[in-house]
């Protein structure tokens, strides 16, 4: 069994920012689990484009207000809490927190925690990853 406290780790290294966005890495690949577990917080009025190319991710907004767009094909979507939203297709998407976002975020497959985004807002892909 696993247990893990969000308050404790949000002060850890398992804590990564970047961009106005922050993300506690509650389970990472070394876990076993076949996917990663994350609390993500986005800052209000931050906009976020990425592309996970070799990942698939699904996300559920516990608190705030804002939208995500398919970049695809123009539709946008509201967040807001009790939404999930999940990259089936490793859509290209732009995430944008009106109000604060704090986010429950799932990848499959799971990030180590070493990962940063690339250029185009993807991960490496696990066997490319350092």
């Amino acid at each position: 069994m696993i247990v893990r406290d969000f308050n404790k780790l949000k002060t850890t290294d398992k804590a990564v920012s970047d961009a106005q966005w922050t993300s506690v890495r509650m389970l990472l690949a070394d876990d076993g689990m076949g996917f990663s577990f994350h609390i993500t917080t986005l800052e209000a009025g931050s906009e976020h484009t990425f592309h996970y190319k070799n990942h698939f991710e699904s996300v559920y907004c516990m608190s705030g207000k804002g939208s995500i767009t398919d970049l695809a094909t123009g539709e946008t979507h509201e967040i807001t809490p009790g939404v999930m939203y999940a990259l089936n297709e490793h859509d290209h998407h732009t995430l944008r927190a009106e109000e604060e976002l704090v986010m429950a975020c799932c990848f499959n497959p799971p990030v180590t925690g070493n990962e940063v985004h690339r250029e185009d807002g993807s991960y490496a892909a696990p066997d490319e990853a350092a």
